[in-house]
């Protein structure tokens, strides 16, 4: 019994000193979340390839009248407002899947800070990492 309050006051105390305390959400956790869902290779990255399997899925469950394209009222939070704008290269008031890709492989670029090709749980949960992350799930 003895051992394991030491163990659980050893613990607690390094979360402590880094900054992590209990019910605590740090960002990267955030990140660490998305990375295994998108990491499909199990790899503790995710590979462009990886990120547009999962935009293609999203894009998928998103298009609710199956016509290939997302308008606004689809895209709901997932890219709106001057983001929907540039994303419709063919200004037609929708985003079709490939122009969804080119979003998400300029979002991953943006995300890929060290240019290494893939991302990272501590990339995911910047900015960048976090903005790729709202069009794939």
């Amino acid at each position: 019994m003895k051992r394991i309050v030491v163990t659980a006051l050893a613990v607690l105390g390094f979360g402590l000193f880094f900054g992590i305390t209990p019910g605590a959400n740090p960002a990267w956790a955030k990140g660490a979340s998305a990375l295994k869902t998108l990491d499909t290779d199990n790899d503790g990255t995710v590979d462009l390839n990886e990120a547009k399997a999962a935009a293609s899925t999203e894009f998928d469950k998103l298009d609710k009248d199956h016509d290939g394209t997302l308008d606004k009222k689809e895209l709901g939070k997932h890219l709106a407002g001057k983001n929907f704008t540039a994303a419709d290269g063919d200004k037609d008031g929708t985003v079709s899947k490939d122009e969804y890709a080119a979003v998400v492989e300029q979002r991953f670029k943006a995300a890929d800070r060290d240019n290494e090709g893939t991302v990272d749980a501590k990339e995911l949960s910047s900015g960048h990492g976090k903005a790729l992350v709202k069009l794939l799930k």
